[in-house]
Order: C-alpha cells, then sequence, then structure tokens
C-alpha cells in the first residue's frame, strides 16, 4: 500500500468519527425533545381528564335537581279498560286513561285494542238474504285477512262437511231442505270464534214473514192505545190543574148535596128519637081530671 492510499483511508476515518460525533448528540436531543413532547401531552391530557372529571362532577352535583324536576313533573299514569265490544268471540275496547290526561281531562281513550270472550257464539243471523241465496259471514275484525276461516256443512248425526270456501263471506243457495253451516275463525292456529246458521227453505222463509206482520201489527196497536191513554190521562190532569176553580165550582153543588140530604136524616133520627124517649102518660094528670068532674 502507498503512503497517498494510507493518508486517504486515514482521512476517511476521521471523517467518518465526526460525523459519527454529530449525529449522535442530535439523536440524543431529539430523543430528549421527543420525551419532552411527550411529558407535555401528557401533562395536557392529565390536565384535560382532570378537566373533565371536574365537569362530570360538576354535572354530577346538579344531576340531582334535574332528576328532581323531571320526577315532579312526571304524573302516575292510571289506565282503565272499556266493555268489550262483543259477548263473544272477538271484538275491540277502549282503553282509557283516567289519570294524566294532556288535555287535563278526567277521562281520555288512549288506544283501541281486541278484546275476546267465549268461542261459542251459538246461532246467527245471515247478513242478507231472499227467496233464492243467503249470504252468510263469519266473526271477524279488521283486517279481515288476518283470520283464517273454515266453513263446515253440518249434518244430523253425521260427520260435518269442510267446505273449499275459505274466505270470511259464504254465499249459499237455498235448497228443498233446511241446511246447518257452521264459520270456525283461527287466529295463529287457535279457535277464536263459531258461529252456526240456519237456512230455511223459500216456503219455509215465506211462512215466517207472512207471520211476522201479524205480530207486529198487534203489539203496534197495543202500544198505540197505551200510548194515546198515558196523553189522554196526562192532558186531563193538566186541564184539571189549570182549572181548578170552574172544577171546583161545578163539583161544589153535587158534593154539598149529599151532605144535605145527611144532615136531614140525621136530624129525622134525632126527632123521632126523642119523641121516643118522652113518656106516655104524666104523673096525677087523671087525679086533676077526676077532681075537675066532681
Amino acid at each position: 500500500m502507498s503512503p497517498r492510499g494510507t493518508g486517504c483511508s486515514a482521512g476517511l476515518l476521521l471523517t467518518v468519527g465526526w460525523l459519527l460525533l454529530a449525529v449522535l448528540p442530535s439523536a440524543s436531543g431529539t430523543n430528549v425533545t421527543a420525551a419532552v413532547q411527550d411529558a407535555g401531552l401528557a401533562h395536557e391530557g392529565e390536565g384535560e381528564e382532570e378537566t373533565e372529571n371536574n365537569d362530570s362532577e360538576t354535572a354530577e352535583n346538579y344531576a340531582p335537581t334535574e332528576t328532581e324536576d323531571v320526577s315532579n313533573a312526571n304524573v302516575v299514569k292510571e289506565v282503565e279498560f272499556g266493555m268489550c265490544t262483543v259477548t263473544c268471540g272477538i271484538g275491540v275496547r277502549e282503553v282509557i286513561l283516567t289519570n294524566g290526561c294532556p288535555t287535563g281531562e278526567s277521562k281520555c281513550v288512549v288506544r283501541v285494542e281486541e278484546c275476546r270472550g267465549p268461542t261459542d257464539c251459538g246461532w246467527g243471523k245471515p247478513i242478507s238474504e231472499s227467496l233464492e241465496s243467503v249470504r252468510l259471514a263469519c266473526i271477524h275484525t279488521s283486517p279481515i285477512n288476518r283470520f283464517k276461516y273454515i266453513w263446515k256443512l253440518l249434518r244430523p248425526d253425521q260427520q260435518s262437511i269442510v267446505l273449499v270456501n275459505d274466505s270470511a263471506i259464504l254465499e249459499v243457495r237455498r235448497e228443498n231442505y233446511p241446511l246447518a253451516f257452521q264459520c270456525d275463525t283461527l287466529d295463529n292456529n287457535e279457535i277464536v270464534a263459531t258461529i252456526k246458521f240456519t237456512i230455511y227453505t223459500s216456503t219455509e222463509l215465506q211462512m215466517r214473514r207472512s207471520g211476522l206482520p201479524v205480530t207486529d201489527a198487534a203489539l203496534i196497536f197495543v202500544l198505540t192505545v197505551g200510548v194515546i191513554i198515558c196523553v189522554f190521562i196526562i192532558f186531563l190532569l193538566i186541564f184539571i190543574i189549570v182549572n181548578w176553580a170552574a172544577v171546583k165550582a161545578f163539583w161544589g153543588p153535587k158534593a154539598s148535596t149529599p151532605e144535605v140530604q145527611s144532615e136531614q136524616s140525621s136530624g129525622r133520627y134525632k126527632d123521632s128519637t126523642s119523641l121516643d124517649q118522652l113518656p106516655t102518660e104524666m104523673p096525677g094528670e087523671d087525679d086533676a081530671l077526676s077532681e075537675w068532674n066532681e
């Protein structure tokens, strides 16, 4: 190796050494600066946490007052239920608020909800009928498609026949013999209402219709006569009260005549009684007559 190469390598080493010495202090300074910044951030975070804690403590101190205000503003609400619209099957009823109504009323309707009664509704009446056909309806509430309907043709001493129709309305044509149908209303595969119908023949329907007016006419006649009699009595009482002086003057002489007659009869009875009590012969009258004759 030449002396020139040796000098270059030595200068290179010195340069690298100086660079290392320059880099290390700067790195340590950077670390110190980062540490200081981290410490500052930590102090800031602690300050923020302390501020938040103070705010939360302040909020907690004021929270009971707000709770008290809210508790004072809240009113205990009392609810009662109205009567169900049906006595069997499914219907609706009102939910009534008896305390805490918005407008200050004593009672107010909050909502309308479904109510249920016994499932068996007995025998029902058609919604419409003619001499040719009859329309029957199952028991349901709105919406009508919420329920499932099963129609059955009832037969005496035999198993009933399930019909294909699964709607709430069934239209049936009259036959030469009476028919009986039954409709079951199901909600979630549970029977909630059952109703039966009797379909009479055209002849039976005419006979029933012809028999009804006679009964209705007799009932109307009796009611009309009763109303007329009541009105007459009311007007008569009003007339007597208004014209009481004239009525009294009219009935006065007639009422006094029996009194006079009773007084006269009582006077006659007294006279006859006094005459009966008088003696038949006076004492000493015969002696005086005998002396006068002498």
